[in-house]
């Protein structure tokens, strides 16, 4: 395991599940692998009695895990909805951690995926040697969480085309798969349930049918409500993403976080954090995940063509990527920032002559 890239969460974190199950007195539904309430405390972190820690996966509003659980314990699939960056996908692999203990049966969401990905495919080999039977048949993570009683995952659901999207309406209002080839369906059994992800700022949307909406309950997950949360998201990714990448270089100081999250907070509202200075902001969402990327950019280029400290050098070329997408329209709102913001700013003058030398 120590050599994979990245670990499932139920691997990564199997120490954490394992002390909530034991430390558990709650009831759970059936084919659970904890209660709610363990669940809720998996994501959002706590103190067990016998002294045990549990690290946040999701760093916001409690209640908002709360409901996302609570909605899987009905007959509702769940749809975490939001900005790309919002942590859809991390909440959603540690949901079905945590209750299946299994987040790996995953549908990822494409222009090009196809009904077959979502409901079962052919292995045609057999097909057109023994004809359509039980053995040929090809099971989807759908399929098979239906099967099992866990929970499947559906990334980006509105990337997938419309019509492909209204085949989940009869696997959520019905619980069943008909399989009209071998005149049978497959039954869901008890624990199934479906998260699905999506995000308004995709190109390529498609918009959710009103039959379909009415099976998801929808939970938005906001942009972090304060600096100082921003901070301690970036803060811990970047602690975990480079442990698994070893990165040669040393977790940079808060202070230097808060430089990058104080860049990606103010160009994302329009505005300085002390509200003196309107700005003009660029097409990007600039999202947490963003800023996490930055930082690890920056660790990589400083371990391997560096001294092993994150430098304004080091930072500059992730947050030029970050920030101009848009090489006309976003350099302008750039160059703006470094001359009336990064400027004159205390302590910044290395951030503005690393930026301003790439630009």
């Amino acid at each position: 395991m120590a050599e994979l890239l990245r670990q499932h969460a139920e691997q990564l974190f199997a120490e954490e599940l394992e002390a909530l199950k034991k430390a558990d007195s709650h009831s759970a539904p059936p084919r659970w692998n904890m209660s709610p309430w363990a669940v809720v405390t998996y994501l959002v972190g706590g103190k067990l009695k016998n002294g045990f820690e549990v690290t946040p996966k999701y760093i916001g509003n409690k209640r908002l895990m709360e409901i996302a659980v609570a909605t899987l314990t009905t007959d509702r699939a769940l749809l975490l909805y939001g900005l790309p960056g919002t942590a859809k996908s991390w909440v959603a692999e540690h949901l079905a951690a945590a209750v299946s203990g299994d987040s790996t049966l995953l549908i990822q969401g494409t222009a090009g995926t196809s009904e077959e990905a979502i409901r079962y495919g052919w292995n045609y080999a057999k097909l057109l040697a023994e004809g359509p039977s039980a053995d040929a048949l090809v099971e989807t993570p759908m399929m098979r969480a239906m099967q099992d009683g866990k929970i499947a995952r559906v990334e980006e659901l509105t990337r997938i085309t419309a019509d492909v999207q209204d085949t989940l309406i009869t696997i959520l209002s019905e619980k069943t798969m008909p399989v009209p080839e071998l005149n049978t369906e497959v039954q869901a059994v008890s624990g199934f349930n479906v998260i699905a992800t999506a995000n308004n700022r995709d190109k390529g949307v498609n918009e959710l049918s009103g039959a379909l909406k009415r099976r998801f309950n929808t939970v938005i997950l906001p942009t972090p409500s304060s600096m100082d949360e921003e901070i301690d998201i970036v803060r811990r990714r970047v602690e975990s993403v480079s442990k698994a990448l070893q990165l040669p270089a040393e977790v940079p100081a808060l202070e230097e976080i808060k430089r990058i999250v104080t860049i990606f907070r103010e160009l994302r509202s329009g505005m300085t954090e002390d509200g003196k200075t309107k700005l003009k902001s660029p097409t990007g969402t600039l999202s947490t995940a963003e800023a996490i990327s930055v930082v690890n950019s920056g660790m990589a280029l400083s371990g391997h063509f560096g001294d092993g400290q994150l430098s304004a050098e080091d930072i500059a070329s992730g947050l030029v990527g970050a920030v101009v997408k848009d090489p006309v329209q976003d350099k302008v709102v750039w160059q703006e920032y470094l001359e009336t913001v990064v400027k004159t700013r205390d302590g910044w003058k290395d951030m503005y002559r690393a930026c301003r030398e790439l630009v």
